[in-house]
C-alpha cells in the first residue's frame, strides 16, 4: 500500500489523540463512580470530537481526490463536482 497523506492529517491525528485521552479520563470517571450526567456530557464531547475528525477526513478526501478520480472534466461537469463538494459540508 502506498502512503496517502493530506495536509489535514496531522491535525486529525492531534484531535484523535486528544479524544483518546479524553476517553481514558471518562473511563476513570466511571470507575470513580461519577454522576451519570457528567459521564454522558463527557462521552458526548468525545463522540463529537471523533465525529469531527471523521468529517474533516472525508471532506479533505473529497476535496483532494475526487477531481483526480474523474479528470478531465468539462466546465459543466466541474460545476456539478463543485456543487457536490459544497453540499457535502452540510452533512
Amino acid at each position: 500500500m502506498t502512503s496517502h497523506t493530506h495536509q489535514s492529517h496531522p491535525d486529525i491525528i492531534k484531535r484523535l489523540k486528544r479524544a483518546g485521552g479524553h476517553l481514558e479520563s471518562v473511563t476513570r470517571m466511571i470507575e470513580d463512580g461519577r454522576p451519570c450526567l457528567e459521564l454522558a456530557q463527557q462521552l458526548h464531547a468525545v463522540e463529537k470530537a471523533i465525529q469531527q475528525a471523521k468529517r474533516t477526513l472525508i471532506q479533505d478526501h473529497i476535496d483532494h481526490c475526487l477531481d483526480a478520480a474523474i479528470a478531465p472534466q468539462d466546465p459543466a461537469q466541474s460545476a456539478h463536482v463543485d456543487d457536490f463538494k459544497a453540499i457535502v459540508r452540510y452533512l
